[in-house]
């Protein structure tokens, strides 16, 4: 059976980064605990675009509308199958929303429309 993998890619504004990778790594935590093979959350670090003979790539960040002052981050979660990852992903939020109930005030260090994520059936592995 083909692994599955969710995957983001999202903007952090600049001063937020610690903020942010304490949330990632409580994230992580839950994720590996409940059952993900892997987690990675990736801090962006050459994100020019890329020549490819006479065309050129649009930047991550291009791609996520980052301004000069935000990070964007690429991130992804791997399960054994889709099935897999709903079964995960259904405890990770159970446990978030017990962790946080009754809190109305809850921030986000980044921002969410400038996030994208998606599911993704693992096609090519190696």
């Amino acid at each position: 059976m083909a692994k599955y993998i969710d995957g983001f890619v999202l903007v952090v504004p600049t001063g937020k980064e610690a903020e942010y990778q304490k949330m990632a790594e409580e994230g992580r935590d839950s994720w590996i605990k409940h059952g993900a093979l892997e987690y990675f959350e990736s801090r962006g670090d050459d994100l020019k675009p890329q020549e490819m003979g006479d065309e050129k790539s649009r930047s991550f960040a291009e791609m996520a509308n980052a301004n000069s002052d935000e990070n964007v981050w690429f991130s992804f979660i791997v399960f054994n199958s889709k099935e897999h990852r709903d079964e995960v992903n259904k405890k990770v939020m159970d446990d978030m929303n017990e962790k946080y109930e009754g809190q109305t005030d809850v921030s986000m260090p980044f921002d969410m429309k400038k996030m994208a994520y998606g599911g993704f059936e693992v096609a090519v592995e190696g």
